[in-house]
């Protein structure tokens, strides 16, 4: 790969995948988004083009630019779509079984042996998904953050056999065509991020559900008493409860401290399907209308 990244691939259409695939596509760059079928392909579309309606009504992005992003985009039900893609990010839910299954599909299918294939996991290690596939040096971490158009961060994680030259690639791909701030993480479960928000995350849980306060003052507190621009509960509903305890779970199996272990009231939850904003319950209630 000489130039760079021109054609890119995004595994999954849903919140982060979509938002990927729109920063993408607004870069100017030819984006193909893959999903498991034609009707969760145009529900993927349909995401995007909210999204960059929102940002035309809110004057973040003129209508001509919205369109031209939207045109660049290809919506898929096959992974066929992918072959002649020079990066493909996956961004399919936070499952260490599905997302291995993914890697290992992209290695048959991605023609150029020179291709990157990247992963926007908030934990899993990126040498178990490099593993699955013949090329664990063109796999890396690319993980963004929600909303993906408006937050300016990525952390690029590497493993043992992430090359030099695949992180100047991807590093390059991230500042220069998309305009993000990149910062490096060794390939430890939560990278840097979320290793240090999960644990104050899940506090606030237990607060809460141990009756010690509401789940509005603990939120209040961190809001008005700290100044952060969300409180805790807030950002567990923003990021989603079940990803939420997917990273403490990776947390847990990693280091085994029990400011790790997803509390029990988070996991009832995951159960009866409160996942935050996406679902409309959480902590908090939203409208989805």
């Amino acid at each position: 790969m000489n130039g760079g990244i021109e054609r890119v691939g995004v595994v999954g259409g849903g919140q982060m995948g979509a938002g990927i695939a729109e920063v993408c596509a607004r870069a100017g760059l030819d984006t193909v988004v893959c999903e498991v079928d034609a009707v969760a392909a145009r529900t993927a579309r349909d995401r995007v083009a909210a999204s960059l309606e929102r940002a035309v009504r809110r004057g973040k992005l003129e209508r001509t630019a919205a369109r031209d992003a939207l045109a660049r985009l290809v919506f898929t039900g096959g992974m066929d779509d992918l072959a002649d893609r020079q990066l493909v990010i996956e961004a399919v839910i936070e499952n260490p079984g599905a997302k291995t299954e993914v890697f290992a599909a992209l290695d048959k299918i991605v023609e150029d042996p020179e291709a990157v294939l990247a992963t926007n996991t908030s934990s899993l290690p990126i040498m178990r998904l490099g593993m699955a596939t013949g090329r664990a040096d063109r796999v890396v971490g690319l993980h963004f953050f929600n909303p993906v158009p408006v937050l300016p961060l990525v952390e690029v994680v590497t493993s043992l056999h992430t090359s030099a030259r695949t992180t100047t690639l991807v590093e390059d791909f991230a500042t220069r065509a998309l305009g993000k701030t990149v910062i490096r993480s060794q390939d430890r479960a939560g990278f840097i991020v979320n290793a240090l928000l999960i644990p104050y995350v899940l506090a606030a849980v237990r607060m809460a559900e141990s009756g010690f306060a509401t789940a509005a003052d603990i939120d209040s507190g961190m809001e008005l008493g700290c100044a952060h621009p969300m409180g805790p509960l807030k950002v567990a509903d923003l990021i989603g409860l079940d990803t939420v305890a997917s990273i403490a779970e990776s947390l847990y199996d990693e280091f085994r401290e029990p400011l790790h272990a997803p509390p029990p009231l988070l996991q009832r939850m995951v159960q009866a399907g409160l996942l935050g904003r996406k679902t409309g319950r959480g902590f908090h209630r939203y409208d989805q209308g």
